[in-house]
C-alpha cells in the first residue's frame, strides 16, 4: 500500500496546552506567530523538519503553522485537537507514484514576480503545494485551476504541469516534495519542451529542507 502525504493547518491560541505530534516525517512552517518546537522558538516563515516524537506550543500571541507528514497506509490523520487548538486537513494524496528505494523530504519556497511562469516540466516525485501569496493558475492533466492565497494542490511528479502567477501581483507558494535519494542537493525539475530550456527562470527558490527520510519504498 503507498503512503499519504498531508497538509494540515494548526491554529493554536497562546493559552494551548502543549501538542503532542507522532513521530513522522515532516515539516512545519510557521504562517503566522510563533511556536516552541522541541525547544526552539519559531517566527513567521520559519520552519522544523525531522521524523521526531514532539511537543509544539505557541507563544504570546497564538499561530498558525502548515503542517505537511508523510504517513505509511493505515496511519491516523494526523488532526490535532484540544483546548486552544484546532487542526483543518487542508489537503492529503495517496503517493502512487513515490519514488522506491532510498528517500528525502524536500520543502521549498518557490516565488514568482508579476507574471512570471514555470514553463511545461515534471518532478522527480510527488508534492504539495500551498499559496502563501499572490496568486497562480496551475494547468496539468487537461485540466486548469486556480489558487488564491492559503489553497493547496497535489502534483504527482511524472505528470506535466505548466504554472501561470498572477498578472498584478507577487506570488509564492510552500512546498514538499518526496525525492529519490539520490536527488539530495539537486533540482528535481524536467522542462519537457526543448523551446522552453534555454528560457530565462523567472522564479525564485528558497530551500528549508533537504533531509534524508527513514521512510523507504521497496
Amino acid at each position: 500500500m503507498y503512503p499519504t502525504l498531508a497538509l494540515h493547518e494548526d491554529v493554536l491560541s497562546n493559552e494551548a496546552a502543549s501538542v503532542r505530534l507522532p513521530a513522522r516525517a515532516r515539516m512545519i512552517f510557521i504562517v503566522h506567530g510563533t511556536i516552541t518546537v522541541a525547544g526552539t522558538s519559531l517566527a513567521d516563515g520559519q520552519v522544523w523538519q525531522g521524523e521526531t516524537e514532539l511537543d509544539l506550543a505557541a507563544g504570546a500571541a497564538g499561530a498558525t503553522c502548515w503542517r505537511f507528514e508523510l504517513a505509511a497506509s493505515g496511519a491516523s490523520d494526523g488532526a490535532t485537537s484540544g483546548h486552544g487548538c484546532s487542526s483543518r486537513p487542508k489537503l492529503s494524496a495517496v503517493l502512487e507514484t513515490i519514488p522506491a528505494g532510498d528517500l528525502l523530504l524536500r520543502g521549498d519556497s518557490v516565488a514568482f514576480p508579476a507574471g512570471g511562469r514555470a514553463y511545461r516540466h515534471r518532478h522527480q516525485g510527488p508534492g504539495i503545494r500551498c499559496l502563501i501569496e499572490g496568486g497562480i493558475r496551475i494547468d496539468t492533466k487537461g485540466h486548469s485551476t486556480s489558487y488564491g492565497p492559503g489553497g493547496a494542490w497535489y502534483e504527482s511528479g511524472p505528470d506535466p504541469v505548466f504554472a501561470q502567477a498572477a498578472a498584478d501581483r507577487a506570488t509564492r507558494f510552500i512546498r514538499v516534495m518526496i525525492l529519490p535519494r539520490a536527488w539530495l542537493g539537486k533540482s528535481s525539475v524536467a522542462y519537457l519542451d526543448e523551446a522552453d530550456k534555454s528560457k530565462p527562470r523567472t522564479q525564485q527558490y528558497k530551500v528549508f529542507a533537504d533531509a534524508p527520510i527513514a521512510f523507504r519504498m521497496p
